[in-house]
């Protein structure tokens, strides 16, 4: 290639000439390019639809100065003759080129390309760019795709850093202005710095797969060298001295040599970019000042983390994508391994551990690479965690940046361990070498374990690696003499694979023994050797769903498995104990003011089956005890698109009125279906419930309801959410002994290419009978009564006032507050929003309603809506409805509706929401 680099018009002029060799044994007619940067050239690209999945705004808000593309001048053959090609608007970011003559086996042939990459904003992907002026260059030109199994590879860019492109052999002459220089991991064969404008730099590279360039005007990479290995990198650490940064990367880089073999390359680059894009998960990437890490401990893991996956990336010619669990699994089994030969001790709260404050937290005593376990098994008890075979762009991103690779490190870690720590290690520099002479897959990485194994893995590639199957064992009719021990062991989930038994004196190992069950009956006995307690699994090596019924005490007199262990605020699970955690609390609403109280429950930071919320509380205005309270059961089907079903009890006890409380009893059974494709964001949910509700009575509510009912409620939800699209369906149904009422929601969201957004709602109900009264039970038009306490009103019976201007999208959803307000009969209404600028929306409502011995009532209103955080706080400013110009009518301010939500956990969903 010949680049010629535009750094103002952020352009690569690049003339490329490609030497085709076809290696396969078959002919060939066509050759596929890689053209990853023109996913970035419009908003409807597979890149483009994965960002909206994922909620990230920024590209479909981006300028198009911003985005990138690559427009191609010339395609031809060695004899100048245009080749024809072609890409599609479904598959943008690679293209197809017909040869003019076949090419068989063993041939070769020239290809002659002229285009011009626009390079997208570094913002997207980190990669691009950046405001400095400079570029971080990443998959910017036409590349051979890989071909294997008699195709070519063909994948969209997802921004995943799995780019599958043939092994190739680079010359590459780079032209930029004299002010800027270049780092790169190609090898540097000449410079020509005698045009005062341009410097020309001339690399070249062989047998890679790709390679990292940097265009900077201050060239902030640091060299080290060590052997005939050049590391450059520019990790930030102001507070980590020159000398101990050569120390770490000196200690890092003789541990891949020795543990995975030796770099291919003679240079290799660890830049910050390349970490921000997959950092590592945890304490260390607290701000300075309160990490519980030494500084030359977090650049040691940053640097350890980065050069792995590069080293990796720039060795295995593996398909990235589709084999991407043996990088992950390889990456984090040798973090482990390097833990341990240098960090033993190391815990997974640093310094904290040592405080005694933290002491009788389970995660303060967790080593450093028990981490991974908890990570991977936060999403095994979501019922989120998918087979590590899976291919990389099916992960949901928790999967594919932690959760998956955690677990594809602990699982050969949990092999090494079953072959006696020699198999594993042997193998991986074993297939590390097969890749520098071949293209591999991960079936060779299988034959090689499986070659040098005496043996049978079967278990582990169809279980651990292709199956999403969970493990979980449990000790059944234990019995012990003073010198023995019997026992059985229950699977109980029928997957059989090989598990530790320890025996366990005083929290000291007196013995360990891997057995390998074969059914549920077999009886196991082994020498007691003084044990106290024997324990399935002790160090946590097999990744096992339930640690919590792996021991059985041996002493003679037992009060108690499981004590009970009081702990603040949270805590990871602690299979040893019962916990109860416990922490303050404080509400708020008119009735009661500020609430405070005290929260006892048994959530620890990993999802369990049942769990348990209580919330005593004092209301310091009424000065009267109050609260809540929940009991959960939750059930996983792992193999349904039903994949849970939830068991509930809650209660509640608070004011609704001045001088009254109401206790709420609400059973209730849920079922949640998802789609098979775990990252399609539609989810579906089947409700059943019965709200029981006693009230005292009021001399400030006057609506002749009866104070105490109970209403029995099914509903049906289905939501599609990302950024570009929304859409939802609710039907709910209830019946009381009063009434009995049908209703339906349909809700549409849409973010155009313009960046504006339009938001439609429909909502209908009726009646199927009515003999009440009172319009408790009525359909509202502007706000409901909420009489089965769903939302969170800060004063719910308010009728004037600023809490009475609260504002909750449901039933009518009008924002004007009209008369009639209520339907005792039918309602249906149609709500929309468009956007002006920015959060500043134009809405309008219109609908119908009907109430016994009344005509229908057609109404409308309008007016400005400020949506600053979408359904979490906004502000709605009526203009003009049936009311007339409400903008200049007296009292304007107490037409002014909010919506306002307090709960943090609300609010940091808006943020988890892409993860999961």
């Amino acid at each position: 290639m010949e680049v010629a680099v535009n750094l103002e018009l952020k352009t690569l002029n690049v003339k490329q000439d490609i030497t085709y060799y076809n290696t396969s044994n078959d002919s060939l007619i066509s050759i596929v390019l890689n053209d990853w940067n023109n996913a970035f050239s419009d908003k409807n690209t597979p890149l483009a639809r994965r960002f909206s999945d994922e909620f990230y705004r920024g590209f479909h808000l981006a300028k198009p100065t911003e985005r990138g593309n690559t427009t191609i001048l010339n395609l031809s053959d060695s004899d100048n003759m245009a080749l024809e090609w072609e890409r599609t608007a479904k598959n943008p970011d690679f293209i197809i080129v017909k040869l003019n003559r076949k090419l068989y086996p063993g041939q070769k042939l020239d290809l002659h390309l002229t285009y011009i990459s626009k390079i997208p904003s570094d913002k997207f992907t980190r990669y691009g760019f950046d405001q400095n002026g400079g570029m971080n260059l990443k998959n910017w030109f036409l590349s051979p795709a890989r071909f294997e199994n008699h195709r070519f590879i063909k994948y969209n860019n997802f921004n995943l850093d799995d780019i599958a492109n043939a092994s190739t052999d680079y010359e590459i002459s780079i032209r930029i202005p004299n002010q800027y220089s270049i780092t790169t991991d190609l090898n540097s064969v000449s410079e020509d710095l005698t045009n005062p404008s341009f410097r020309t730099y001339l690399y070249s590279g062989k047998n890679r797969t790709d390679f990292n360039l940097f265009i900077e005007k201050q060239n902030n990479f640091v060299s080290y060298e060590n052997g005939s290995l050049e590391v450059l990198t520019n990790l930030k650490n102001k507070k980590v001295s020159e000398i101990q940064k050569a120390i770490i990367i000196n200690r890092v880089v003789n541990f891949a040599s020795a543990f995975i073999g030796k770099y291919p390359h003679q240079k290799i680059t660890v830049s910050q970019v390349d970490y921000d894009r997959n950092p590592f998960y945890g304490l260390n990437q607290l701000p300075s000042f309160i990490s519980p890490f030494p500084d030359d401990f977090i650049f040691e893991i940053t640097f350890l983390k980065t050069y792995l996956n590069n080293y990796l990336k720039n060795s295995l010619r593996l398909d990235p994508r589709k084999d991407n669990w043996v990088y992950d699994g390889i990456q984090i089994y040798s973090m482990m391994k390097f833990m341990e030969e240098n960090h033993l001790d190391q815990k997974m709260l640093g310094r904290l551990s040592d405080m005694k404050l933290f002491k009788s937290y389970n995660i303060a005593n967790l080593t450093f690479n028990e981490q991974y376990s908890y990570y991977y098994m936060l999403m095994a008890r979501k019922n989120l965690d998918q087979p590590l075979g899976d291919p990389k762009q099916t992960l949901i991103k928790f999967n594919e940046q932690i959760a998956s690779k955690y677990r594809a490190g602990l699982s050969l870690s949990y092999l090494d361990d079953y072959l006696n720590h020699d198999i594993v290690p042997e193998s991986v520099q074993e297939f590390y070498d097969l890749n520098k002479q071949e293209q591999t897959n991960r079936y060779d990485f299988e034959k090689i374990l499986t070659k040098n194994s005496s043996k049978n893995i079967d278990w582990f590639f169809n279980t651990i690696i292709d199956s999403r199957d969970i493990i979980d064992y449990k000790f059944t009719n234990v019995s012990r003499t003073k010198d023995s021990i019997q026992f059985q062991i229950k699977n109980k989930t029928n997957n059989f694979v090989p598990i530790p038994v320890y025996g366990i004196k005083k929290n000291e190992v007196v013995f360990k023994k891997w057995i390998e069950p074969k059914n549920n009956d077999s009886i196991y006995e082994f020498a007691r050797e003084k044990a106290d307690k024997i324990v399935l699994n002790y160090d946590n090596e097999v990744p096992e769903y339930n640690l919590r019924n792996n021991w059985k005490s041996l002493k003679s007199v037992v009060i108690t498995n499981r004590p009970i262990k009081f702990n603040f605020a949270k805590d990871l699970e602690d299979p040893y104990y019962n916990q109860i955690l416990y922490i303050p609390t404080l509400t708020y609403n008119l009735y009661d003011g500020f609430t405070p109280g005290v929260r006892f429950h048994n959530k620890t930071i990993l999802d369990k089956p049942f769990t348990f919320d209580i919330n005593p509380a004092y209301s310091i205005k009424a000065g009267t005890i109050s609260g809540s309270s929940a009991f959960v059961w939750n059930e996983y089907y792992r193999n349904s698109t039903l994949y849970s079903v939830r068991y509930s009890m809650s209660q509640n006890y608070y004011h609704y009125a001045p001088d009254a409380t109401y206790l709420r009893l609400n059973p209730m059974v849920q079922f949640r279906i998802r789609e098979e494709n775990f990252r399609d964001n539609r989810k579906q949910l089947i409700l059943f419930r019965q709200v029981i509700v006693n009230r005292e009575a009021s001399k400030y509510i006057t609506d002749n309801s009866k104070p105490n009912y109970s209403v029995f409620n099914a509903r049906y939800s289905n939501t599609k959410t990302e950024l570009i699209d929304h859409f939802s369906f609710m039907n709910d149904l209830q019946f009381a002994g009063d009434f009995g009422k049908i209703a339906g929601e349909v809700e549409y969201r849409r973010l155009f290419e313009n960046n504006h957004k339009l938001n439609i709602r429909l909502y209908a109900g009726t009646f199927l009978y009515n003999t009440t009264n009172s319009d408790y039970f009525s359909f509202g038009l502007d706000r409901p009564t909420d009489y089965m306490f769903d939302y969170n009103f800060y004063g719910r019976s308010e009728s004037t006032g600023f809490f009475s201007q609260q504002f909750v999208m449901a039933e009518g959803g009008f924002k004007s507050k009209l008369e009639p307000a209520y339907a005792n009969q039918w309602i249906t209404t149609l709500n929309a929003s468009y956007s002006i600028w920015n959060w500043i929306e134009a809405y309008g409502d219109i609908g119908f309603l009907k109430s016994k011995h009344q005509s229908e009532h057609f109404v409308y209103d309008s007016g400005i809506r400020l949506n600053l955080v979408p359904d979490y706080f906004e502000v709605y400013f009526p203009v003009y409805s049936n009311n007339g110009w409400e903008i200049s009518q007296n009292k304007y301010n107490e037409k002014i509706r909010f919506v306002m939500t307090l709960s943090p956990k609300t609010l940091v969903n808006l943020f988890t929401r892409k993860w999961f």
